[in-house]
């Protein structure tokens, strides 16, 4: 495939941040991508437990400075970058003092689920498209992992569908098992609307669950990716109901199976039905 361009959004990546398997493979499958000629990118949050000094982040200045709207709120972003030295692979850092600047990931010191959760989300979404496109770096294929990055399939298809940078691009989502038991904010689905977007694009994640989120990635992606052995059968149905292209489960370290599923995609010849 040459040098196809291959984005991964992320909010986990070994070193950096290991809380579930997802971190092993956002490591292991970029670099065994890299290695069959793709051109790589990944992005993830700059969560406050990820120590700076030590895994060497630096602010990317031309990058910073930009504002993403929640709620009526600017909220500045921060880009900061790190290299994987064995793998010759830079990794992007989203960075905001008041969602990710936290001792914890997800919950609190006392195991409670963040409030604004939504909000980090929504974020780190936005983020994630904006930085992309102020690189001028148009993706082949955007794989997105964990329930952190389930709305950028519905930004994609919706507000960027004609963005020259994501116009050609095609997006998978990997499902994992319940990464989370307890639901986001009651008013998220109004909050993750954005551009020309409207309540009606977004109510599909509106319950605010797991399950409800994949849901979302689900209707909006051009394939699937079963991540884990152990899916909740009601998001199994629903990745068969969809009859999107999926690439089911295999427990082995071969990532062939992803380089042909991503030659597959990106040489599908969709149509477009008005």
């Amino acid at each position: 495939m040459g040098k196809s361009k291959l984005l991964f959004i992320t909010h986990e990546m070994s070193p950096f941040l290991e809380i579930s398997k997802i971190a092993e493979i956002t490591r292991q499958l970029p670099q065994a991508m890299q290695e069959k000629g793709f051109e790589i990118r990944i992005l993830m949050p700059r969560f406050g437990n990820i120590n700076e000094r030590r895994n060497r982040l630096h602010e990317v200045i031309r990058l910073s400075g930009m504002n993403i709207i929640i709620n009526d709120n600017d909220n500045p972003l921060i880009i900061k970058v790190a290299s994987i030295p064995a793998a010759r692979m830079q990794v992007y850092f989203l960075d905001n003092e008041e969602y990710f600047q936290r001792k914890h990931v997800f919950n609190d010191k006392d195991g409670k689920f963040y409030a604004d959760n939504d909000e980090r989300m929504i974020f780190f979404c936005k983020g994630a498209l904006e930085t992309v496109k102020k690189l001028g770096w148009a993706p082949d294929v955007i794989h997105c992992h964990g329930w952190m990055s389930a709305l950028v399939p519905a930004y994609l298809k919706t507000t960027y569908k004609d963005d020259p940078t994501f116009k050609s691009s095609k997006v998978i989502y990997s499902i994992y098992e319940n990464e989370f038991n307890e639901k986001l904010d009651a008013d998220f689905a109004r909050k993750a609307v954005m551009g020309d977007m409207t309540e009606e694009n977004t109510e599909v994640y509106k319950e605010g669950t797991n399950s409800a989120l994949y849901a979302g990635a689900i209707q909006y992606s051009d394939a699937i990716v079963l991540g884990s052995e152990n899916i909740a059968p009601e998001v199994l149905n629903n990745v068969k109901s969809s009859n999107k292209s999926v690439l089911d489960y295999v427990s082995t370290s071969d990532f062939e199976n992803y380089y042909n599923f991503y030659d597959e995609i990106t040489n599908d010849e969709l149509v477009n039905v008005a």
